[in-house]
């Protein structure tokens, strides 16, 4: 099995409420993540979004995309949002936010298993590799949403 666990920082000179709308609305990552190419409604969950089911389309600094869905499990706004994924990667994300003083502290904790094939054979050559697409994929997500957000693209991870 292709067992990953990652875990991401980023800081922003933002506040919260800020920080939130961007991160809770993955529908518009596309605009400011350019690892992201689609995300797409699947199912309307509740009235607080528990259960909606997006679909995401992403691609790294590697020549491959990952799709998969995404089932949202847990919104407690504005400070964690959680969903467990299914599809090419299947397992849990967690993104949690904490107010600091004008700036946000912003962790994401993923934990994947890869279901492709190709990926499950090449993962003990390939895990470091892997690796480094995911935090290139994640620094790509930071610089975008400091500029989102209307900060310098430089700062804190």
């Amino acid at each position: 099995m292709a067992s990953y666990k990652f875990v991401t920082e980023w800081r922003f000179d933002a506040p919260i409420a800020k920080v939130w709308d961007e991160i809770a609305h993955p529908e518009r990552w596309p605009e400011w993540w350019k690892a992201v190419e689609s995300v797409v409604t699947l199912k309307t969950g509740d009235a607080d979004g528990i259960g909606t089911v997006r679909q995401y389309t992403w691609r790294g600094a590697l020549p491959y995309r990952l799709k998969f869905d995404m089932r949202t499990t847990l919104i407690e706004k504005p400070v964690r949002l959680e969903g467990e994924a299914s599809g090419e990667l299947q397992g849990r994300g967690r993104w949690t936010l904490s107010p600091e003083s004008q700036s946000t502290f912003v962790r994401y904790d993923w934990e994947v298993d890869a279901t492709k094939a190709w990926m499950r054979v090449l993962s003990p050559l390939a895990r470091p590799i892997f690796e480094w697409n995911h935090d290139t994929v994640m620094r790509w997500g930071f610089d975008g949403l400091k500029r989102q957000l209307g900060n310098r693209p430089d700062g804190g991870r």
